[in-house]
């Protein structure tokens, strides 16, 4: 069941896909030390999905979340616009959110696209870009300088 957010505009087939392919890039996450796995998956404007997972390291600020690393693909593929992201962890009785980190990054390439925040039964609430990181800075804000 969606916990549908007012704006959402995203077919439901893409969201069964996004919530899917984030709950799979979860089965891969390296997590040895928080023994926490998430997972994430982007959609790209022209209907591209690219997942990721989260990677730990002993040296634990080089560790990446799941969405930087699906985003991270995304663009290394040359994909820099999205409609969507999905996130997926087994936590039971929350909806996963991305850290703050993970929404500088996601503000990087716009405010006006959906976060998709899951529960293991594929539940979700969602929630735009802007909505997650009000009053955030972003590439345009380098130009008022110059």
């Amino acid at each position: 069941m969606a916990l549908e957010h007012p704006g959402c505009t995203l077919e439901f087939k893409y969201v069964q896909q996004l919530v899917l392919s984030s709950q799979e890039a979860k089965k891969t996450a390296y997590c040895p030390y928080s023994h926490f796995p998430v997972g994430a998956a982007v959609l790209t404007t022209s209907g591209r999905i690219f997942s990721g997972c989260n990677i730990e390291n002993a040296c634990y600020p080089l560790g990446i979340c799941a969405e930087r690393t699906a985003i991270q693909k995304a663009i290394s593929e040359g994909y820099k616009d999205f409609r969507a992201i999905a996130i997926a962890s087994d936590l039971q009785d929350d909806f996963i959110s991305p850290c703050g980190a993970c929404r500088q990054v996601m503000r990087e390439f716009g405010t006006n696209w959906d976060v998709y925040m899951t529960k293991p039964d594929g539940t979700y609430v969602v929630r735009t870009v802007q909505e997650l990181l009000p009053a955030s800075f972003g590439p345009e804000d380098l130009q008022k300088i110059q």
